[in-house]
């Protein structure tokens, strides 16, 4: 595994690998404030541009490389994941 690096790095997309190895998706939003280094998660767009992306909150996120973010649950359980669905305006914060 290559050195970890800060959530504040995540660009879209990044891999996104699940627990078990499998890669679930790239990133397509990172969501959170970075000024008060507050990360929420992230939303992951599958291969299919007609799918929604899916919520990842941050609590289910592991190491995060240069490139990959690595998911502390598997493919399984990410499949089980809600879509993602854009906040009201003020609730949350992008990253750049």
């Amino acid at each position: 595994m290559a050195d970890p690096v800060a959530w504040t790095m995540v660009e879209p997309g990044w891999a996104v690998v699940a627990s078990d190895g499998n890669e679930v998706g790239k990133v397509n939003q990172l969501l959170g404030d970075p000024e008060a280094d507050i990360f929420d998660g992230l939303a992951v767009a599958a291969g299919n541009v007609l799918d929604r992306p899916i919520y990842v909150p941050s609590e289910q996120v592991g190491a995060i490389e240069e490139g990959t973010v690595h998911l502390t649950i598997d493919a399984d359980a990410y499949s089980r994941l809600g879509p993602y669905q854009e906040p009201p305006q003020g609730e949350r914060w992008l990253a750049p």
